[in-house]
């Protein structure tokens, strides 16, 4: 095995220099190639597979001893390129399970809205029979259907679980991108993320002005992690690693709304 992963890497490279097509990018995929082939029939957790990706990254650092110094790059995409297929097998297994929990999400979430539309239907109908009684018990009985409908406590929950859901959708960005995630799968967790951000903002105006500033930094970065993305530039891990960091930072916000909600 080993000799065999080191050969076809080796020879990978090789063909690559010579058609001037040695990129840091072909190292990843050369590797990643390679090593997932051998890995397909390999045991999962095996320590054959520690082996495997010591050896592809060490072919790579042989075949490039010649740059001196100078394969750091290299270096790192070679062993990004054996994590990447040495995982490839659990990573489809990952994307099949998430696949899953969204359709088994998209019918909680049908499931929650039925259920919130007979709740409005059985307050309507507590008004509407309100309606016939006295003045005052009219206001009592209104006033506590809208005490219901407008819950605070309702509000910041469901703020606080689509902020919790954005940032797991960021999280998965990060891990899709680091161990072998295809483009599309990480466009569509930004994609996602967006999602659950948009329902995360702030409805009240005096809350709005204070944290606007970094909601907009963080609405602007999921568009230039989006724009990164598309072009597949090599820098694409980091702005999502700052991304990260900057949704981190925005949902810190604790508005004294939420804080004397809590409290009550």
């Amino acid at each position: 095995m080993t000799n065999n992963i080191k050969e076809k890497i080796q020879a990978d490279l090789q063909a690559a220099k010579a058609t001037g097509q040695l990129r840091t990018e072909n190292v990843r995929e050369i590797v990643k190639s390679a090593v997932s082939q051998v890995a397909a029939e390999l045991k999962e957790g095996s320590s054959e597979l520690r082996t495997l990706v010591k050896d592809a990254v060490s072919a790579v650092i042989e075949n490039l001893q010649d740059k001196g110094n100078e394969i750091k790059e290299e270096v790192t995409a070679s062993i990004e390129g054996a994590l990447e297929g040495v995982n490839s097998k659990r990573h489809e297994a990952i994307v099949k399970t998430q696949t899953e929990l969204k359709t088994l999400q998209a019918r909680l979430d049908n499931e929650e809205e039925q259920l919130q539309q007979e709740v409005d239907g059985m307050l309507a109908e507590i008004v509407e029979t309100g309606k016939e009684t006295s003045a005052n018990t009219k206001s009592t009985i209104e006033s506590a259907i809208n005490a219901i409908k407008d819950s605070e406590e309702v509000s910041l929950l469901k703020k606080r679980y689509a902020q919790l859901q954005a940032q797991l959708a960021i999280v998965r960005a990060n891990l899709a991108a680091r161990y072998g995630g295809r483009s599309g799968e990480v466009k569509d967790y930004l994609d996602e993320a967006k999602t659950w951000y948009d329902q995360a903002r702030p409805q009240v105006e005096s809350v709005v002005t204070q944290v606007g500033e970094k909601h907009s930094q963080l609405e602007n970065k999921l568009g230039e992690a989006g724009a990164v993305l598309a072009k597949k530039e090599r820098h694409f891990k980091q702005i999502l690693r700052d991304l990260l960091l900057a949704t981190a930072d925005s949902f810190k916000d604790k508005e004294p709304e939420d804080k004397k909600t809590l409290t009550k």
